[in-house]
């Protein structure tokens, strides 16, 4: 005689009209099966990834017939009570304010677990979260707070390099892990936050934009806007008042080509700066375990957008610069286009010839015959640029360098060696770099507009001092004391226990010197 599940039929037509069912023909005991409440965006590729992952999915809807033909044929689509009754760990897919309609669903949740997915419409500080709401709903049933930082597009096609990792928390132990082993099993890797306690700041983490990038961002958008309007008063400001020469066409290439390098050799210089101060804090404590400001460090978890903020300004500063000579030779050929004749065509190259010939500045005079090669000038170009191509090979090695991907296949030892050692090689690069643009100007009266000296004198000051400082971190003696300073030797092993103050009513001692 053949068993009872054999007897059964792999698809099989519910009298609620239009739900569908499937029952694996040899199940796995151990295999849970799987309901969602909600028909949703998330909820249908929720489903999808289920079934693609070999699990037998039911979802609750309080209208199946409407939305039946969403979700795929191996999906059951029934009442929220059936569905409830069916499954073993049920997605709670539903928005949090209809979190109260569910509670007539209680007697057949207990004892099961709930997986809450929602997110709230804005950031909340005070709490309670949407799961802690939804374990008063439901005391007897075990909740786990996951998948809410998985969009539906991730699980619709399938967990990548930069979203599998999915943040869990609850207070059962057991039903984590069956949240977990649904996970492993779907190809995320979750992530055990704790107690429901945690669900507040997972629920938090979709709702932040880039909050490590607030600082980087503000540092480029202020560099930016300073220099860029110091370069226009020196640039066009300054001959417009003193001479009525109208030079405001600058304003959108030349002016913003000058000004991406400054922030970008700034902002390099910002990456280094904060390790420099906390070597010499060290150095100046004696000991690596007193901790650094709250504002250093803030400054030394933002190095990595720091890096890439000036990578990008560099970047943008090569296609300004590259499309200088376009921008010129297009002017040149509409000028041709209008004047078609040949002699004015003459006359035309005639009057560039001219122009170019009162552009050069340092000529030089044989034999009465005046020749436009000058060696000084053409050093230093070819200098110039070729420290700037070096520059900004290195910069783009410390970028690509930076991404996750990249970082996970090197040791530290290289990490550091890259970031550290090439990244001072690139900021003297970009150092050496600025200075041949300025070579011999900022020693020019002519050159300090309005009595402002030029933007490179300005940019070159932080640079310095952040090599100047590293290379003083080189000498011998200071490079050994912070050695063993970072080691863990202190300067004094005394550790001094202090009394509490009498208004102090916590009753810890002092331990900030150990």
């Amino acid at each position: 005689m053949m068993p009872d599940d054999m007897s059964r039929p792999l698809i099989r037509e519910r009298g609620d009209g239009g739900a569908r069912h499937l029952e694996a023909s040899v199940s796995d005991p151990s295999t849970p099966v799987i309901g969602i409440l909600g028909t949703g965006d998330f909820s249908r590729s929720l489903a999808r990834r289920l079934v693609a992952s070999g699990y037998q999915v039911v979802v609750g809807s309080r209208t199946p017939k409407r939305f039946v033909a969403l979700f795929p044929e191996d999906v059951e689509v029934t009442t929220q009570l059936e569905a409830a009754n069916q499954a073993d760990l049920v997605f709670v897919a539903v928005y949090p304010e209809h979190h109260s309609t569910l509670v007539e669903l209680k007697p057949a949740l207990v004892g099961k677990v709930l997986v809450d997915v929602s997110n709230s419409l804005c950031i909340n500080q005070n709490g309670p979260s949407n799961a802690e709401l939804l374990a008063d709903y439901f005391p007897e049933s075990s909740v786990v707070k996951g998948f809410n930082t998985i969009s539906a597009w991730t699980l619709q096609m399938g967990p990548r390099d930069g979203g599998r990792q999915v943040f869990l928390c609850g207070n059962s132990q057991k039903a984590k892990n069956t949240v977990k082993s649904v996970c492993h099993r779907m190809g995320f890797i979750p992530v055990d936050m704790g107690l429901l306690s945690s669900s507040l700041e997972i629920e938090n983490m979709p709702l932040h934009l880039f909050p490590s990038w607030r600082f980087p961002v503000f540092c480029t958008s202020f560099l930016f806007v300073f220099f860029y309007l110091y370069n226009f008063l020196r640039d066009v400001l300054q001959p417009f008042v003193t001479e009525g020469k109208k030079v405001f066409y600058k304003m959108p290439i030349e002016i913003v080509n000058v000004t991406l390098p400054s922030v970008a050799l700034v902002m390099l210089a910002l990456v280094y700066l904060p390790g420099l101060l906390a070597a010499f804090a060290q150095l100046r404590s004696g000991t690596k375990y007193n901790r650094f400001p709250g504002w250093l460090d803030r400054w030394l978890t933002t190095r990595k957008q720091l890096g890439l903020c000036s990578f990008m300004c560099a970047v943008l500063h090569t296609v300004y610069s590259l499309c200088l000579p376009l921008r010129k030779s297009a002017r040149f050929k509409l000028i041709a286009a209008a004047y078609k004749q040949p002699f004015i065509q003459a006359a035309v190259f005639a009057y560039i010839l001219y122009k170019a010939f009162l552009r050069q500045k340092y000529m030089k005079v044989k034999s009465g015959v005046e020749d436009p090669w000058v060696d000084e000038e053409v050093w230093r170009m070819e200098l110039y640029l070729s420290v700037g191509i070096m520059a900004l090979g290195l910069l783009s090695l410390l970028a690509v360098t930076s991404l996750p991907s990249v970082a996970n296949t090197i040791n530290w030892r290289e990490f550091s060696f890259i970031q550290s050692t090439l990244g001072y090689c690139a900021l003297f690069m970009a150092t050496a770099h600025t200075l041949l643009y300025g070579w011999n100007r900022a020693f020019d009266l002519k050159q300090y507009r309005f009595n402002m000296p030029p933007t490179f004198v300005l940019v070159l000051v932080l640079p310095f001092a952040v090599l100047l400082g590293r290379l003083a971190l080189c000498v011998p003696c200071v490079a050994g004391r912070l050695r063993k300073i970072r080691r863990g030797w202190e300067r004094s092993r005394h550790v001094c226990f202090t009394l509490p103050a009498e208004d102090c009513r916590n009753g810890l001692e002092n331990v900030s010197n150990v």
